[in-house]
């Protein structure tokens, strides 16, 4: 007989008069200050201003929850929204949507880029997020392993030897269940250790938005999979063949495979291009005159003249120029692309 996990776990750590500390609060203040400290060691190994970081991660913080919060709202519960707008900033604050978070963090980074002190020191918006994704994917760990702790957002019944069965849940069955909540937290946890080696080891060869390109295809078609083991959290959800977790998540991953191509092709990529196509090319004028007289000679002259020239030499003359001309276009498309 399989031996199955028994969760039972207080999601309260202490209370204080009538206000609980619980594990899932607990878990996301460490990502905050675990993440305040990776962004120190991130900004005075790349020497950016270190009084840039406090209005970075508290914007990030607030962004982020007022996204995930709205996020919830909109995309589960948009009537609730309606008769009641102001449930987003008002107690209690269940409901958090990840794709909504993800939003609202992307919005406070281009906001942050534009300031004058992020212009003036290189933090484009690109590079802003980049480096945010390495906190953001510890945070994520955190935060899903605090949903393990709450015994919420778990997945459907199995008999893997792993499943837990969550007492303390009495909206579903108490039977053996995916502990979903572990699968996106590892997850995570291995989206930090990879990007975080990337970081330290390509920074600075490495075209921006490459490690966003990363994150958003990894998270989410990672968690494009583990919907399928997770038990839906809104009752309209069950008439979908996808449910709105993996439907939002489809244009995120798109996105990331779209910067994840748009940095790997280069200019030095399209030059062979550029030359099969001007090898092959013939001059229009030689090679497709007009049956028809034409009685101005000194149109006649100057067309005689053009065509002067051998038509291979002609090949290599444009040959050549095309190559000067893309050789003169990379420099600047390489400093373009870092600006970004």
């Amino acid at each position: 007989m399989l031996q199955y996990i028994v969760w039972d776990v207080d999601p309260d750590i202490i209370r204080i008069g009538s206000w609980p500390i619980r594990w899932y609060g607990l878990l996301f203040a460490a990502g905050f200050l675990i993440g305040v400290q990776l962004m120190t060691f991130i900004f005075k190994t790349e020497k950016k201003p270190l009084a840039d970081i406090d209005p970075l991660l508290t914007t990030m913080v607030l962004s982020t929850f007022l996204g995930a919060r709205l996020g919830h709202f909109l995309f589960y519960e948009p009537t609730e929204f309606l008769h009641n707008p102001l449930r987003v900033i008002t107690p209690p604050f269940g409901g958090l949507a990840s794709h909504g978070g993800i939003i609202g963090a992307i919005i406070a980074l281009w906001l942050y880029s534009q300031r004058s002190s992020s212009k003036t020191t290189g933090q484009t918006f690109l590079w802003i997020t980049d480096r945010m994704c390495i906190t953001a994917a510890l945070a994520g760990a955190f935060i899903r392993f605090g949903n393990l702790m709450n015994s919420e957002i778990f997945g459907k019944p199995t008999n893997v030897p792993w499943a837990f069965v969550f007492v303390r849940d009495h909206e579903f069955s108490q039977v053996p269940r995916h502990p979903t909540q572990l699968y996106e937290s590892l997850s995570y946890l291995i989206l930090f250790v990879v990007l975080f080696w990337y970081w330290k080891t390509y920074r600075k060869q490495s075209a921006p938005g490459t490690m966003l390109g990363i994150s958003l295809v990894w998270v989410f078609g990672l968690r494009f999979v583990w919907e399928f083991f997770k038990e839906n959290q809104i009752a309209f959800e069950d008439s979908m063949n996808l449910n709105m977790g993996q439907i939002l998540s489809i244009p995120a991953v798109l996105v990331g495979l779209f910067l994840l191509l748009r940095n790997s092709i280069r200019p030095s990529l399209l030059v062979p291009v550029a030359l099969v196509i001007q090898s092959t090319s013939i001059c229009y004028r030689c090679e497709h005159t007009s049956p028809l007289p034409n009685s101005s000679k000194d149109h006649q002259s100057s067309w005689s003249n053009d065509c002067d020239v051998p038509a291979v030499n002609r090949r290599v003359v444009k040959v050549r120029h095309s190559q000067n001309h893309i050789a003169n276009l990379k420099k600047p498309y390489l400093k373009l692309n870092y600006l970004i």
